[in-house]
């Protein structure tokens, strides 16, 4: 009798939200991330390779994350109004196009203004479908009881998390193969592909509409406030993993080149995601009453400790180690960060705070790739990886300094 009333274990959770959501949901929404996830990497190393200057391709690159942090939480306000589905649908076929002319201004050899100005357009109607979607399990979930939609979506967030980070893991990987195989202008061209087919399908799929009719439902309880001192903390938690990003992804880069591999550039970064994506899903397993602000505060720290060997680091293989090993304390971070977002946001406001976190993490890796890229032309990827180590610094500052107010805005939500 106590197994059948104890909770269903994680495997359990994500065999019913796979039944829920349905395997094609599922395929679509993984797919429709990833040109998002290639189009940072693609641009610096085609805005690098065209111009020979690292510090222009990681200014193009952090102009289109800075940009699409801005743009992505003005889509979403206007989706919490009158659905994602029209709102997907336009960014998916809009951000495709400007993927493209991306490619055709860098080839048309026009100034460096105006290669900065089309990748901050380009960014700015980029869809972001990783938040879109962890939005859509609530309603998916919907006619579970309490307890057991907690449980499922916890695991939702565990596996949005997982997935954030394989698409960064497979995107960059693609980016590289592309460029190796074509040129860095192919990749760009290929993310623009798949935006527009699995981009569009993400916004044609049913649970856009069942997104949008739960949000009509919670539209009467109160207006509730989202930016908050609490939210500010959880954004500028983002703000430090997407320098992170920035910074390791700018590092590696310069020493691909470096080495005469510009192309394993991609795949170096990759091993983050690889990393990252495998402790995302087992976070699901972590005992309930090990609460979000403590896992925080863990994973924080395992970042700082598991990114200061890239300053010893000598090779390619060295590095391609430490970054798989480092990776895996980034999604269990970052989930922490979106599943507090999640309880501590009013429940219509949900969609926003997770474009808003997303485009914090964008503007932090904006930050993280400009000075990096500014490190790596002047004094080579050492210099660049320190932005990493200064990023994970950042964030344990930031858990290790805010538990008891996330502890309390917790607390309060219940």
């Amino acid at each position: 009798m106590s197994t059948l009333l104890s909770p269903p274990r994680p495997v359990g959770s994500y065999r019913q939200l796979l039944r829920l959501a349905g395997p094609a949901y599922v395929l679509v929404a993984f797919l429709g991330r990833l040109p998002l996830a290639m189009s940072q990497l693609g641009t610096l190393l085609l805005v690098s390779n065209a111009t020979g200057s690292y510090g222009l391709g990681g200014l193009a690159a952090g102009s289109l994350a800075v940009a699409n942090a801005v743009g992505a939480p003005l889509a979403e306000s206007v989706a919490d109004r009158i659905g994602q589905r029209p709102v997907v649908l336009v960014q998916s076929l809009l951000g495709a196009l400007g993927l493209s002319g991306l490619v055709l201004c860098v080839h048309a050899d026009l100034s460096s203004q105006a290669i900065v100005t089309m990748a901050a357009v380009a960014g700015l109607i980029l869809p972001q479908v990783g938040p879109l979607a962890r939005v859509r399990w609530r309603p998916i979930t919907a006619d579970s009881d309490a307890p057991q939609q907690r449980r499922l979506v916890d695991a939702a967030f565990s596996y949005e998390g997982a997935a954030d980070e394989a698409s960064f893991a497979l995107g960059p990987a693609l980016v590289g193969l592309a460029a190796v195989a074509v040129s860095p202008g192919g990749a760009l061209l290929l993310a623009a592909a798949l935006l527009a087919v699995f981009g569009t399908a993400f916004a044609l799929d049913p649970s856009a509409r069942l997104t949008h009719a739960a949000r009509l439902g919670v539209a009467r309880i109160g207006s509730g406030r989202l930016l908050t001192a609490t939210f500010g903390v959880l954004a500028l938690g983002q703000l430090s993993i997407g320098m992170l990003f920035g910074g390791t992804q700018t590092g590696a880069t310069v020493l691909a080149v470096e080495a005469g591999q510009p192309g394993v550039a991609g795949l170096i970064h990759a091993t983050l995601g690889v990393g990252s994506a495998v402790a995302g899903i087992a976070t699901a397993y972590l005992p309930a009453r090990i609460g979000h602000e403590r896992r925080a505060l863990a994973a924080a720290a395992a970042l700082l400790v598991l990114s200061l060997p890239l300053l010893l680091a000598d090779g390619l293989v060295a590095v391609i180690g430490v970054v798989l090993v480092l990776g895996c304390a980034v999604a269990p971070y970052m989930i922490a960060v979106f599943s507090l977002a999640e309880r501590v946001v009013p429940a219509h406001r949900v969609g926003t705070a997770m474009t808003l976190l997303a485009g914090s993490t964008g503007i932090g890796y904006a930050v993280g790739s400009s000075v990096a890229g500014r490190l790596g032309d002047a004094r080579g990827s050492t210099a660049a990886f320190a932005v990493t180590i200064g990023a994970s610094a950042l964030a344990l500052t930031v858990m290790s300094t805010q538990q008891r107010r996330l502890r309390r805005a917790v607390a309060a939500s219940h």
